[in-house]
């Protein structure tokens, strides 16, 4: 009986294994397609109103010309002109939206189009606890401090910034795009951090 009862269980489990991470996956497409939804939602309603096509269809309608647009707009900039107009329109919305270059900076980044400001992707122990938090190092000055940027999450827009004795600071081997994803992503992927950081102590020992 306990046998039959451990199959079935190992069954399940390796049943959920497979269907859990396609579901979440799903479900997470699932809320992406319902916020663009929405957002697109003036523009569908028209197409709707003024056609016969059903809202689905005019949903994937209105995305694939946004795509499109997008598409065209990225040609154009790749043009003297195209160029131009795009720091025109930067300057102005960078003047009523102070914002708008950090969070275009941070996008970049995370789409490996842009060199990243920080040094180095770095574990560090604030207000001389145990516990680790992801950082990145800005500056290393050189005297056995270190400043840090701890980004908050799922928004690393935002986030505080630390001078740490290099004895709270312990680099690690990964790139500042995989830190970013991980930060973004609130913690998933940050293993890779931490068997770094295991890695750099057993070579110390």
């Amino acid at each position: 009986m306990k046998s039959a009862w451990t199959f079935i269980k190992t069954a399940l489990l390796g049943g959920l294994v497979v269907i859990l991470p396609t579901a979440i996956i799903a479900s997470v497409f699932a809320w992406i397609f319902g916020v663009v939804t929405r957002l697109i939602q003036p523009i569908t309603s028209i197409l709707t109103a003024r056609s016969s096509m059903g809202k689905l269809v005019a949903d994937l309608l209105v995305i694939g010309i946004i795509v499109g647009l997008c598409f065209v707009l990225g040609l154009a900039v790749r043009t003297a002109a195209g160029r131009f107009l795009q720091q025109v329109v930067e300057s102005r919305l960078a003047r009523f939206a102070p914002g708008y270059r950090l969070v275009k900076d941070t996008i970049l980044l995370f789409l490996g189009r842009k060199k990243s400001p920080f040094a180095a992707v770095a574990l560090v122990q604030i207000y001389g606890g145990q516990s680790l938090t992801t950082a990145f190092i800005t500056e290393d000055h050189g005297d056995g401090t270190y400043t840090v940027f701890v980004p908050t999450s799922p928004n690393p827009t935002s986030g505080l910034i630390f001078h740490l004795d290099r004895a709270y600071v312990h680099p690690v081997d990964v790139t500042v795009e995989e830190a970013m994803r991980s930060v973004i992503a609130c913690g998933v992927g940050s293993s890779v951090l931490l068997e770094k950081r295991k890695s750099l102590e057993k070579g110390a020992t």
